[in-house]
């Protein structure tokens, strides 16, 4: 490894994934997270469980003991400065929270920077997309201001394509990995940002672990793109299955919102590529409906924003809104999508309508 770089992820949880990747590495990661996870985390590490080809049983990695570090801490403890890379591994909506926020302001002010692994592009990345009107945008995010002091050109996105959770009966410092796929990261507009992230990829890349005596590689690596395209491919991944989730009836699994109905969710799928095409993605950016929808076979859990929104919650990450607003940009528009976006709509407005 040619350079050693200190990492900040905001979030605990999925960051721990890309965090132990790092640590595996050999660079020092800091986690975002709240008071008792960071405690948890400081005394007990993190451990991220996942499937290694050539392995029936999942492979156990523990962050302590590793070639650099994990360690957590709030918001209100941290520097952006003293860091190389913040990635953003929350939630949107999470941003606007205090102490989130202000840590975010501090970001975008010491031009620190920074790699999203959010389903939600930053609103500044849009920016960076030829033809998008951010500000025609601005109303799909929970609280767009407290992206405004961003600099577009410091910010990059990668799709979190990796699918991973927290076991309910385990402590928050627990992941496991159940889609072993990879990050795919747009590079930044700097040769010199754009470097750093290729360093931290072949460092990834290179890894190798004793797995009953043999040196193994592990699943789960970050490739990065010259193309600001490539993220966006996650988008028909998320309408076709993950928010077809979401019923009037209630939440359903990935597998059954693709497999139920495989035309329709092949259907909205191919229009959503047609929206990134009119953006100018290239078919390398791309990915085709028959390699997701073999993923989707194997995801038999309803998909993170379909239980947040059965649960109760009064902000999600629109996405579906996203889609649709920048299509309507490039004078597009999608029936389902539309279908998509009431359902939310109006389970947000039932959900802010119950007392808190």
């Amino acid at each position: 490894m040619s350079s050693k770089y200190r990492v900040l992820i905001f979030g605990a949880s999925y960051g721990s994934l890309l965090a132990t990747k790092l640590a595996l590495a050999g660079h020092d990661v800091k986690l975002v997270c709240l008071p008792e996870e960071a405690d948890l985390i400081n005394e007990s590490g993190t451990l991220v469980r996942l499937p290694v080809r050539g392995h029936t049983t999942l492979v156990e990695i523990h962050s302590n003991g590793l070639p650099g570090t994990v360690s957590a801490d709030v918001p209100t403890a941290v520097d952006p400065a003293d860091f190389d890379l913040v990635v953003l591994g929350m939630q949107e909506p999470q941003y606007r929270a205090p102490g989130v926020r202000d840590l975010l302001d501090k970001v975008a002010t010491s031009r620190v920077p920074a790699m999203s692994i959010m389903n939600m592009p930053p609103l500044p990345y849009l920016e960076r997309l030829p033809g998008v009107s951010a500000e025609g945008c601005r109303h799909c995010y929970t609280e767009p201001e407290v992206w405004d002091h961003f600099d577009s050109s410091l910010i990059t996105l990668c799709s979190p394509d990796p699918q991973a959770f927290r076991p309910p009966e385990e402590g928050p410092n627990v992941l496991q990995v159940r889609l072993p796929t990879n990050f795919k990261s747009a590079r930044f507009e700097s040769e010199e940002q754009t470097a750093m992230l290729r360093e931290l990829e072949a460092g990834i890349d290179a890894v190798r672990i004793q797995i009953d005596g043999a040196d193994s590689e592990l699943p789960v690596k970050l490739r990065v793109h010259d193309s600001v395209m490539v993220p966006l491919a996650k988008w028909s991944m998320l309408l076709a299955g993950n928010y077809r989730c979401i019923t009037p009836d209630g939440m359903r699994p990935i597998k059954e919102a693709v497999y139920g109905d495989i035309e329709a969710a092949q259907g909205i799928y191919e229009w959503v590529l047609d929206v990134c095409r009119s953006l100018g993605a290239s078919e390398e950016d791309l990915v085709p409906f028959s390699k997701y929808a073999s993923a989707a076979d194997g995801l038999e859990s309803p998909s993170s924003v379909a239980r947040a929104l059965f649960s109760g919650a009064q902000h999600i990450e629109r996405v579906d809104c996203l889609v649709k607003t920048i299509a309507a940009q490039k004078g597009m528009r999608n029936d389902a999508l539309d279908q998509i976006v009431a359902l939310v709509d109006a389970k947000l407005e039932a959900n802010r309508a119950v007392p808190v």
